[in-house]
């Protein structure tokens, strides 16, 4: 199925002991079936609270979220997260972790271990089934958060910086392996992220925000063909325009 998510004049607005704080500001964007949209922007420009939003961890002060004509209202299997943080639960086994979310929509017994053997090979942790999160290495626990929120076959797979705690190496090959599993799984993908060579390497398109209150100042089509090689010229030229709207973005904040 393709599934549609569409974002209304969406704005959020929190209560401070200065008075209302504009976090977001008349977010308008539609995400295509099956795309790989990163989502950019200045340090506190909303990112986070934005994919909170679509999760259904939190909600708009005004605007509207609506994936396949409903109006996102709460959490739900069909919008998997990725958190920065691995977040897995230290007292399971990685196959355990990956079936929870399984268990907590009492899927049968044997159904949840084999989708998540399927969901745990496809990551690549053959073998690691019952080890527990201390025993794996950054880069594998974040391969078992993918993996857990994959299991639940959601429509949208929602991923916060989800490889800025492991060092440089292996986020490239997190990056590589994420395409991977994209292609194969036909997912859609929104990903925040602060580094902009992973925005140019991963995304079909690039939406970048403003300065706080966040509000979408373009969305930018990257047709680099892939395989991408992270030095070509494309890819700088690319990765200049972003650094240069961002650099705009930045310069506002400090004025």
């Amino acid at each position: 199925m393709n599934h549609k998510l569409e974002l209304r004049n969406v704005t959020k607005t929190f209560s401070t002991e200065e008075g209302e704080m504009m976090a977001l500001e008349d977010i308008n964007i539609e995400v295509k079936p099956n795309e790989f949209l990163c989502i950019i922007g200045p340090s506190g420009c909303g990112k986070t609270t934005l994919l909170r939003m679509i999760a259904g961890l939190d909600y708009p002060s005004s605007g509207e979220i609506i994936l396949d004509g409903d109006r996102v209202s709460g959490p739900s299997p069909d919008r998997g997260m990725v958190f920065q943080e691995f977040s897995l639960f230290p007292w399971r086994t990685v196959i355990k972790n990956v079936t929870f979310g399984l268990e907590i929509l009492e899927v049968d017994k044997h159904e949840q271990y084999r989708i998540a053997e399927r969901y745990r090979e496809l990551v690549g942790l053959k073998g690691f089934e019952n080890r527990y999160p201390y025993e794996l290495s950054g880069g594998m626990k974040q391969r078992v958060a993918i993996a857990r929120a994959l299991a639940t076959d959601p429509a949208i797979l929602l991923m916060d910086e989800p490889f800025g705690s492991v060092d440089a190496q292996t986020r490239n090959i997190l990056q590589e392996e994420l395409l991977e599993i994209w292609k194969r799984t036909k997912k859609t993908v929104l990903f925040v992220t602060h580094s902009v060579d992973e925005a140019v390497y991963l995304a079909d398109r690039v939406a970048v925000m403003s300065a706080r209150p966040g509000c979408l100042v373009k969305c930018l089509d990257n047709a680099i063909p892939r395989p991408r090689k992270r030095t070509s010229v494309e890819v700088n030229e690319f990765r200049e325009n972003l650094l240069m709207l961002l650099s705009l973005e930045r310069s506002k904040a400090c004025i």
